[in-house]
């Protein structure tokens, strides 16, 4: 297993080491409580920026593979998925939150891997999305990065407003903003995946 591939699988595990944090942190002194939640945010910080890393390892290193790719794939989902379940069962946020998260991803990806069956991509020049409207929701770096950082923002502050210091705060209303501005990117972003994927299914008439 090289350099990247490492940093993926690892980013998982700390991923689901930083969210049993959160259970432990349940039934401890609020002293106690508040340092382990503080810790869970520090740590999410770092699985959110450790993101990029093994894309940016596997291009200068020069250790770009399939494999990699599909890891990466994997590792974001089981992230991200990990972190808004977990919420949901604290009762942090609400269950239809993973839930959008669970059917979206299920069906986007499946479409994604008949149109890599065909050999076009998700992003980049032979993406499978056809029209201008769905290449700049799905597609374009802008729409990629804004919904990146509205999702890790989302994350940081789910955890930090449970911190009592925090709590009846800014912290809250900003969590609560974030997650359901992630919940509609996630949408907006997923529509035009399964909207525009009739194309793979056609069948070429007979000359």
């Amino acid at each position: 297993m090289n350099v990247p591939n490492i940093i993926t699988v690892s980013r998982v595990v700390l991923a689901l080491a930083t969210l049993s944090l959160l259970y432990l942190a349940q039934d401890k002194p609020l002293l106690e409580r508040d340092n382990l939640l503080w810790l869970a945010f520090g740590l999410t910080v770092i699985v959110i920026w450790a993101d990029g890393l093994d894309g940016y390892f596997a291009r200068k290193l020069n250790q770009s593979t399939k494999l990699g790719a599909i890891l990466d794939i994997a590792g974001d989902r089981a992230v991200e998925m990990a972190y808004w379940i977990v919420f949901a069962a604290l009762g942090w946020i609400a269950v239809w939150v993973p839930l959008l998260y669970l059917v979206r991803g299920t069906f986007v990806d499946a479409m994604r891997n008949q149109a890599g069956s065909q050999g076009f991509t998700a992003f980049g020049a032979k993406t499978m999305m056809q029209s201008a409207v769905g290449k700049f929701l799905v597609a374009s770096n802008f729409s990629r990065f804004t919904y990146a950082i509205v999702k890790a923002l989302a994350f940081c502050l789910v955890i930090a407003a449970q911190i009592s210091t925090l709590k009846s705060s800014w912290a809250q209303p900003a969590a609560d903003i974030t997650v359901y501005l992630s919940a509609a990117f996630c949408l907006v972003r997923g529509l035009p995946v399964l909207l525009e994927s009739g194309s793979l299914f056609k069948i070429e008439q007979p000359q």
